[in-house]
């Protein structure tokens, strides 16, 4: 093969890395798939011992939250209650 033909080596380390790259992403991707199912276990483990696991998540969401966020928005829920009578 001439050269014009070949592909140079520099192009198959290239196609080597690239292969590692795309088969770290895949391993991360079941790993990924794995935490969740872990995941949705440990919520039909709670919903199974009688907590709800609709305001879990929602707790779950506030601790990933600022303080001041969370505080700030509340008050604003508290405001539009007032305002539609819902106290």
């Amino acid at each position: 093969m001439d050269e014009m033909t070949s592909p140079p080596d520099s192009y198959r380390v290239t196609a080597d890395e690239l292969r590692q790259f795309i088969e770290r992403y895949e391993r991360l991707e079941m790993e990924k798939k794995d935490i969740a199912d872990q995941q949705k276990e440990v919520m039909a483990e709670a919903k199974g011992r009688g907590y709800d696991t609709k305001v879990m998540r929602k707790v779950i969401a506030l601790r990933k939250r600022e303080p001041d966020d969370i505080a700030e928005e509340e008050a604003v829920l508290e405001m539009y209650k007032e305002a539609l009578g819902m106290r």
